[in-house]
């Protein structure tokens, strides 16, 4: 799109070549003029006193207001060149189409037709969205060129030819280029990990990744540590956004957790251990991200709106009406719906003996019903506070062959291993990552030492 549609430069050719032959016009002339001066004049007086200085005579003045007006012309002419149209971005407004953008800007309908007719990528004009950007040349009251940026590699763009237009996409590659990030807990993960130049979204994918082992929201320790490989996105040498997690580190009450990302020859991408374990396991340890537990696991609680000791066979997570809540693991909706001092709740049956409860729900998510299949992470509520229930919580159970266990503490089976025929490659690729974490681990505990 760097290229230059005007035609400027061919005028301001022929302007000079012009220039050039008045000029040379110009000079032919001059030399006229003195040609035809009177220096016989100018030798009889000389003749006539021979002993006095000859009396400087001025050479005639030949009037020529044509050729300055030729010359002031042309001049003018050669600077006057017109501008190269200059392009307007439009951002679309919500509820704003092409045709009333094109409206907005002074362009025929027709025009508006005849690129939405175009087929290929020009559909894409079709379903603008509000906060999408439209780039428009428009000379003399007529649309040009048009440019569309469909996602992050696509630019369509649609050119005028004759009464009608043509379209291409142009398809820009994005560079990967490695990143990295270290830090340490002295508040949260959250905040601390905004402070080690991390995003919100790239800090839960953190946390996502080791939620299987760790439980941000009570296992945190003042002193913890974080190492981060990961990956920006970059166009055409601008950063667009961060990428994947390649490699992390956790170092969580004295023992250290590793990570490394791998595609495995089916094209599906994993976290695993430097060995070739999964990180990821049956059921993640908690159904909500980044809460407090309000309320642990004991058999023997005092129930706080009953006055009563009654056993509390699950843990309470606090969190705000309308957190999210995601099933700890792959299994089906056995029940939805209310149950005594739960309130809103949803039991889920897991493969094996393993069963999951979830209640004081403000609300069930859409879709959700007796029977559905559910997938591990997958939300289907949203925390409240229904039934017996003194603030806004989550109360989550686990059951093994129907009995209660601490969710906090129950051991959880881990996923599939890769397989071992493809370790050998697992470990070549990953090896550069495994490096890496080396030497930021080893770099932060330097720091901490000094």
């Amino acid at each position: 799109m760097s290229s230059n549609y005007s035609s400027a430069g061919g005028a301001r050719v022929s302007s000079l070549r012009r220039i050039g032959v008045i000029a040379a016009f110009l000079g032919v002339s001059a030399a006229a003029v003195v040609g035809l001066r009177p220096t016989s004049g100018v030798a009889e007086v000389a003749t006539a006193v021979p002993a006095a200085q000859p009396e400087k005579i001025p050479l005639p003045v030949v009037p020529n207001p044509a050729f300055e007006d030729i010359i002031q012309n042309a001049v003018t002419d050669a600077l006057a060149v017109p501008e190269p149209a200059a392009w307007t971005r439009v951002i679309v407004a919500r509820g704003k189409t092409l045709s009333n953008i094109f409206e907005d800007a002074g362009l025929p309908p027709q025009d508006c037709l005849l690129m939405t007719r175009l087929g290929g990528d020009s559909s894409s004009l079709k379903k603008l969205r509000a906060g999408d950007a439209l780039n428009l040349r428009i000379v003399s009251g007529r649309l040009e060129e048009l440019t569309y940026a469909i996602d992050e590699t696509r630019t369509l763009s649609v050119r005028r030819r004759g009464v009608g237009y043509e379209s291409t996409t142009l398809t820009a590659a994005l560079q990967r280029r490695p990143a990295e990030s270290v830090g340490e807990i002295r508040n949260s993960l959250f905040a601390d990990g905004r402070k080690a130049g991390l995003s919100d979204r790239m800090i839960l994918e953190f946390a996502d990744i080791f939620g299987y082992d760790i439980d941000f929201a009570q296992d945190l320790q003042e002193g913890d540590r974080f190492a981060v490989v990961y990956e920006n996105i970059l166009k055409d040498g601008k950063r667009l956004r961060e990428g994947d997690i390649l490699a992390a580190e956790f170092s969580n009450q004295g023992k250290t957790y590793r990570a490394v990302r791998y595609v495995d020859p089916e094209g599906r991408a994993g976290y695993y251990t430097p060995d070739g374990q999964s990180l990821r396991k049956a059921f993640i340890r908690t159904p909500v991200d980044f809460v407090r537990i309000s309320s642990g696991f004991n058999l023997k609680r005092l129930h706080p709106v009953l006055n009563i000791i009654r056993a509390h066979k699950g843990v309470d997570y606090a969190a705000a009406t309308g957190t999210p809540v995601h099933t700890t693991g792959d299994g089906k909706i056995e029940f939805m719906g209310k149950k005594q001092g739960y309130g809103n709740v949803i039991v889920v049956r897991h493969s094996g003996q393993n069963e999951t409860l979830y209640a004081h729900l403000s609300r069930f998510k859409p879709g959700m019903k007796v029977g559905a299949k559910v997938r591990q992470g997958q939300v289907i509520g949203f925390v409240g506070q229904s039934g017996l229930a003194t603030a806004p919580h989550l109360h989550y159970e686990f059951l093994v062959n129907g009995i209660h266990q601490n969710p906090v503490t129950v051991s959880l089976p881990r996923a599939v291993p890769l397989n071992p025929s493809v370790l050998a490659k697992f470990r070549e690729t990953t090896s550069p990552l495994v490096a890496k974490i080396d030497e930021l681990s080893n770099r932060s505990v330097a720091s901490l030492n000094r």
